[in-house]
């Protein structure tokens, strides 16, 4: 037997290409080659070779960036209940998942959606792979396993299940020690759209990086990034939808008295404001939204309208903010007028 010969009466062409390349030793047997036979094809200079426990390459040479992460991806999910061999592409042609509960994260799977910082698939050392906390497995070869008690929506990447990019981005930074590599992939993910930084951030919380001094700093330049941002996509959404141009970048303050708060844009004769809600989620977050709230309660009490936009909606729903913000001037006319305020560059 030779590894082009066919492995079983059972056809393979039910099976992906990549399938036929990268095998369990489950769904090997079920083609009805046996365990002698798979020892005898791995052995040394032969046709097949072992990726990892299990998972066996059907072919000589190394193997690409795409198969080992299908190898991963099998190593994980084939014993998903101890003692029951699971089938990771069986039904697959059903539209089943072909890899339920787990996923690629980390480094991988930051350039699987597309991160130009990250390294070539085949230049990583190791490929995480996400999943339940549970699970009875340990990390193996290439297949580095991180457990999660909540596992996230994975989205799926020529055909291969990927983690979301902030969490991929948490269990990147988990593993990174230099800070310029850390700051790179956090702007990234903000400049090239991938995520906004509230979620990073939420992320990077709950894996309880926020303490490494190297991730705070990178934290920082992110949250500037964004809002540079975001004021930019406020600028746009302005311009574009042919709102009355505002003052920018604005304090308020009574005749004479307090100071109310800074606004992004205010429209005086209208006495609408926009705020930009940019709060980062961290361990402060329910003090800061008692400061947004305190600082809209008093501006609304004097007759200010102020619309709270964040960057998701605005990146996401722009034609939709406008019409609110449009909205709100067009009802000025209706509303008492508001109290006199004094306007300041902030």
């Amino acid at each position: 037997m030779t590894h082009n010969t066919p492995l079983s009466p059972r056809p393979l062409r039910h099976l992906s290409e990549i399938h036929r390349r990268v095998m369990t030793a489950a769904q090997l047997k079920s083609h009805g080659v046996a365990t002698a036979e798979m020892n005898e094809q791995c052995r040394p200079g032969g046709p097949w070779q072992q990726l990892l426990p299990g998972v066996l390459l059907l072919h000589p040479g190394p193997p690409t960036g795409e198969e080992r992460l299908h190898a991963a991806l099998m190593y994980a999910s084939r014993e998903r209940t101890p003692g029951v061999p699971a089938q990771p592409n069986a039904g697959e042609e059903h539209g089943a998942p072909a890899y339920p509960e787990v996923m690629i994260t980390g480094l991988a799977a930051l350039t699987l959606h597309g991160f130009s910082a990250t390294p070539p698939l085949t230049a990583l050392d190791t490929v995480d792979v996400l999943v339940p906390r549970m699970r009875r497995l340990r990390s193996a070869g290439c297949a580095r396993i991180l457990r999660t008690s909540a596992l996230p929506t994975p989205r799926q990447v020529t055909g291969i299940p990927v983690a979301p990019v902030p969490r991929a981005l948490a269990d990147a930074v988990a593993e990174l020690t230099d800070a310029s590599a850390v700051r790179r992939l956090l702007t990234e993910a903000v400049r090239g759209g991938h995520c906004e930084p509230a979620s990073v951030v939420r992320e990077l919380n709950q894996a309880k990086l926020l303490g490494r001094p190297h991730v705070v700093d990178a934290v920082d330049s992110l949250l500037a990034e964004g809002r540079a941002i975001a004021e930019d996509r406020l600028y746009a959404m302005v311009h574009e939808h042919g709102l009355p141009d505002p003052v920018w970048n604005v304090d308020l303050r009574l005749p004479g008295g307090p100071h109310l708060g800074g606004l992004d844009a205010y429209w005086p004769e209208q006495a609408v404001a926009v705020e930009l809600d940019t709060r980062a989620p961290r361990q402060e977050e329910d003090a800061l939204w008692s400061e947004y709230s305190r600082k809209r309660e008093t501006l609304e009490r004097l007759g200010i309208t102020v619309v709270h936009i964040t960057p998701k909606k605005l990146r996401d729903g722009t034609e939709q903010q406008a019409a609110v913000v449009r909205t709100a001037l067009m009802a000025a006319a209706d509303r008492d007028p508001a109290a006199y305020v004094v306007v300041l560059p902030r």
